[in-house]
């Protein structure tokens, strides 16, 4: 089993998106093993984009998540980081087939409703920056 972290940004959760994205990945055979909804601060913010501290982005990405609330869960499954990526979509509006989350409900790059783990060692750090291990269910 594999797990990964998944944020609903702000665009997400201010359309009203939340719902929709947790019930294509629990269709999916996800399971939530934990979800929080929460305003996070900065420093929670750069700690979890902190591997792209010193891109041309970062600041406007620290920015745009701190600008509203968030949907943060860890999701296990077999192959639960490919399979939300591939759910997902690609980042750009243009590239994301319709039938993927950003496909469906993509307004730019920046505001692309979800964010999702890339790697197993990713989402081992970003799981331990969003949640305690006694919030994460066995």
């Amino acid at each position: 089993m594999e797990r990964t972290l998944v944020l609903v940004k702000p665009d997400g959760v201010r359309r009203g998106l939340v719902g929709e994205v947790i019930r294509r990945f629990e269709n999916r055979t996800l399971q939530i093993k934990a979800l929080k909804i929460c305003n996070p601060s900065r420093e929670l913010i750069e700690q979890h984009y902190s591997v792209h501290r010193g891109a041309a982005f970062f600041e406007a990405v620290v920015n745009y998540i701190a600008s509203g609330t968030v949907v943060a869960m860890v999701l296990e499954g077999d192959n639960a980081i490919s399979a939300v990526r591939n759910l997902m979509g690609p980042l750009r509006p243009t590239d994301s087939l319709p039938g993927t989350i950003r496909g469906d409900f993509t307004l730019s790059t920046r505001e692309n409703v979800v964010h999702g783990s890339d790697t197993v060692e990713n989402a081992e750090r970003e799981i331990a920056v969003w949640f305690k291990p006694e919030e994460i269910l066995p």
